[in-house]
């Protein structure tokens, strides 16, 4: 594995908020010669505030710019005030940490991504930064506006699976297409999301005979 490289507090300016739906959206801001690998995160707040939330990278690794993926949390005390952030406002960023990576040697693997809600924002970074990967990516939300740019993916190789309402490729949440579509036995399976979705696909994906050492997982909540 790559030695993961981290970095004290240092203020970056907004360059961009993209809104994907009524309360989540896309932040960008200034790399600053960041050096992060892709599934690692950040740890952001805003200027003057001690507050501080761990944010997935969404961004690729040869951008010149840093984005993170965004859901407005109810009562929330950092997501709903970087949402209105301007052009030129500064921000505290912290990192990049973490361990979610994929080894260079897995990279020629069959690939599962297995994400909730904005869990997807590591895989975003991921099919983005590396060339020709066999991927497989599930991606479980409610609705349907719930894509965050699903467009920007090879449409072949995305399963929505959508659970409150019609559409999507299938009707139920990603643990029922693992239990009804058994993964290839050789493949490297990542999952990120709510911890009540990856325990339950770990048991799924123990039952298919997926060894524990093949799954890697990021829990947000």
């Amino acid at each position: 594995m790559s030695k993961v490289s981290t970095r004290s507090r240092v203020h970056h300016n907004v360059q961009e908020v993209r809104n994907l739906t009524e309360d989540s959206y896309v932040l960008r801001f200034e790399r600053l010669g960041m050096d992060f690998q892709p599934g690692q995160y950040l740890s952001v707040g805003l200027k003057g505030d001690i507050h501080m939330r761990e944010y997935s990278i969404y961004s690729p690794a040869e951008a010149d710019y840093l984005e993170i993926l965004v859901k407005e949390v109810e009562g929330g005390h950092v997501s709903r005030k970087l949402k209105q952030l301007k052009v030129g406002d500064e921000l505290y960023v912290e990192g990049p940490f973490g361990f979610f990576l994929i080894d260079e040697s897995r990279r020629k693997n069959k690939l599962y991504f297995i994400g909730t809600g904005t869990g997807i924002s590591p895989f975003h970074s991921f099919c983005n930064s590396y060339d020709e990967l066999d991927y497989t990516l599930l991606h479980g939300v409610r609705r349907l506006k719930e894509g965050y740019e699903l467009d920007q993916y090879d449409p072949s190789r995305v399963v929505r699976c959508v659970s409150r309402e019609e559409g999507g490729d299938f009707p139920g949440r990603v643990t029922d297409f693992l239990r009804a579509n058994p993964v290839e036995p050789n493949a490297s399976v990542y999952l990120c999301g709510n911890c009540d979705m990856i325990y339950e696909a770990y048991d799924i994906l123990s039952e298919q005979g997926i060894p524990r050492e093949q799954m890697f997982a990021e829990v947000y909540f």
